[in-house]
């Protein structure tokens, strides 16, 4: 026998879709909501693992700050301790120097000079005395351009001073100081020994003048 169905089929078709839509709608609405969700915890992760990082980068670039620091302090101690080292090797080439300097002082007087003031600035000195004439001032200018630890005397001045005859000429001169093994290029020509004169001649006996008788 024949069954009819006289429910409202269309209706319920139509409920049925309804139901399904929104029960789509609910699982979008979930599914949406557990996106956001997962999507900010990731975001939160990674701002978190950002942060971390940074505050790695921070501590790195402190120490290596701290480390700068030390290096500029060591290089500032090491430019001090070099110039102390070379101010103690002028010291001690030097040393020697200035000994065979006095020595080649007392050498290069010559009699009838007399020094006074003996005044070093860099390598050159600066000499004062008093002297009988000037002839023995150039010869004292001569000695020290012939010494092997000074060169190029120059004469500043000369002058009469006073009445006794034994230091009658003040004079005053600079002269450049050099080391032993230092060419003698630069050294001012002229200022060699002058050569001895040569002895006059004895004079030749006269004759008489006139006849024996």
């Amino acid at each position: 026998m024949a069954t009819i169905n006289l429910l409202p089929w269309r209706a319920e078709r139509r409920r049925q879709r309804e139901r399904d839509f929104y029960a789509m709608l609910g699982a979008a609405a979930v599914s949406a909501v557990l996106a956001w969700l997962a999507w900010g915890w990731w975001m939160d992760a990674r701002i978190n693992d950002q942060e971390s990082r940074n505050t790695y980068l921070r501590g790195e670039i402190k120490q290596l700050e701290g480390k700068l620091t030390e290096i500029k302090d060591l290089e500032t101690t090491k430019a001090k301790l070099l110039a102390r080292k070379q101010i103690i090797e002028q010291l001690q080439a030097s040393r020697s120097q200035m000994v065979h300097l006095f020595d080649e002082l007392v050498r290069t007087v010559p009699d009838g000079v007399r020094l006074n003031a003996v005044k070093q600035t860099g390598n050159q000195l600066a000499l004062q005395g008093v002297a009988q004439a000037n002839g023995d001032v150039a010869s004292y200018m001569r000695n020290l351009d012939a010494s092997k630890w000074m060169q190029r005397s120059d004469l500043q001045k000369t002058e009469i001073k006073g009445t006794d005859k034994r230091n009658r000429y003040e004079f005053a001169l600079t002269v450049k100081l050099r080391s032993p093994d230092q060419p003698e290029g630069d050294a001012a020509p002229g200022n060699a020994p002058a050569k001895p004169a040569a002895p006059p001649s004895a004079p030749k006996p006269a004759t008489a003048a006139g006849k024996a008788p």
